[in-house]
């Protein structure tokens, strides 16, 4: 049997984003394959214990699973920033005091998280180091310094797609994680020439592996009353929200009864809500907040067109949640969905008038809608998590042993 120490930071269901996703099919995939996951993943404070208590202690994969959860005290989480950090230190020392010990500020927490893995992986068996992200790269490399097992780190993002101006400190993690890894798998070639050409990494231990969807063809009865576009994701710079507000603007003024619905938060909602009021269409831009469960499945039925205008999009999962609802997708060209989604509709996240385009065709043309529905569901049954899982195996073949295969 393959053990695999794996560093992670988000899992359903306490997810923000794609990276639980990946987290979650990667893992079930691997263990299908006979492979042994040892998750080490953080704690939230103590008012959120109770939930992450109950995430531990569920078996997500039924008796004889072959995932082994290990929890670590800390606040750091996937899109954590310096200012969010702190704001989740102060609410944490409110419930425990016990957590002054821990780092003062993002930076320090992150090599406190490396100091403990190091620690961590001196105590377990295993073959294969595999860390997801930034925040866990540091982590990799402390494991490996005191195993000398391999290490294989994940690129879901890089600085360089979260933010025009690259935070010095976390690009200098993910270049000595990148430099430190004897593999490094990122989720689209979109992802992977921004590795090579930004990071200066010798492509060949570059490896492409694509991010998969859990394929159940989902029909809610819901009822469509009107018109609905929606946006859904972090509301972050990344995912270029404020193109989405003038695409609205100017869909309306072909389709005066649509609504937009924006489901999520981050870091620009008060911006794009003072906008929206600002433009007057406060009674036609609608925000929910994050959503999960049933009121996430809700929200993808009742949409006639999912649109994901991000600057840069590593890959993006939500595409291909929205085609399983049986919502066509418009995206950026600028993403990694877009080199395994053929039946959607691509445009350049800067070109509003060609999204608006795409977007009035979709509302107005049925049969247009049904093609891509159609079509598009038949393209995802493709792209499973067991072929991730199993394309991940591969690239483990080339640094363990060939008598675990």
């Amino acid at each position: 049997m393959l053990n695999v120490l794996m560093f992670g930071w988000e899992f359903p269901p306490f997810s923000k984003g794609g990276l639980g996703t990946a987290c979650f099919g990667l893992t079930k995939g691997l263990a299908k394959l006979g492979v042994k996951v040892f998750f080490v993943m953080p704690k939230v404070p103590k008012h959120a214990e109770a939930q992450f208590v109950k995430l531990i202690g569920t078996n997500f994969f039924n008796e004889g699973s072959f995932i082994e959860f290990l929890p670590v005290k800390t606040l750091l989480h996937p899109y954590v920033t310096e200012t969010t950090y702190q704001r989740r230190l102060k609410e944490a020392q409110k419930e425990d005091e016990n957590w002054q010990v821990y780092g003062r500020n993002l930076y320090e927490e992150v090599l406190r998280y490396a100091s403990i893995a190091k620690d961590i992986a001196l105590n377990l068996d295993f073959d294969i180091i595999h860390a997801h992200d930034w925040l866990t790269y540091l982590a990799g490399i402390e494991a490996k310094k005191a195993t000398g097992k391999p290490l294989v780190i994940h690129v879901h993002a890089t600085e360089f797609d979260r933010s025009p101006f690259p935070n010095p400190f976390v690009h200098e993690i993910e270049m000595k994680g990148m430099r430190e890894a004897d593999a490094i798998i990122c989720v689209s070639n979109w992802t992977r020439r921004i590795v090579i050409e930004k990071y200066g990494i010798d492509p060949n231990k570059v490896f492409v592996v694509y991010n998969g969807i859990d394929y159940q063809e989902r029909k809610l009865d819901v009822e469509k009353n009107e018109k609905l576009v929606l946006f859904l994701g972090r509301i972050t710079y990344q995912k270029g929200p404020e193109y989405f507000l003038e695409v609205a603007r100017k869909v309306l003024e072909f389709e005066p009864h649509a609504k937009f619905l924006v489901v999520g938060e981050g870091d620009m909602l008060p911006w794009m809500v003072n906008k929206v009021a600002e433009m007057g269409l406060s009674s036609k831009i609608l925000f929910t907040g994050f959503l999960r469960g049933k009121e996430l499945e809700k929200a993808y039925a009742i949409a006639d067109v999912y649109v994901m205008p991000s600057r840069s999009e590593p890959f993006g999962i939500t595409p291909l949640e929205a085609l399983k609802y049986g919502t066509p997708v418009i995206i950026s060209k600028q993403s990694g969905v877009s080199e395994v989604l053929n039946h959607a509709l691509k445009v350049d996240f800067w070109d509003v008038d060609e999204m608006v385009n795409k977007i009035v065709a979709v509302l107005r043309y049925k049969v247009l809608h049904n093609e891509l529905v159609v079509h598009g569901r038949t393209e995802i049954k493709t792209l499973s998590w067991d072929k991730a899982a199993s394309d991940v195996l591969q690239v483990y073949r080339r640094f363990v042993h060939k008598e675990y295969f």
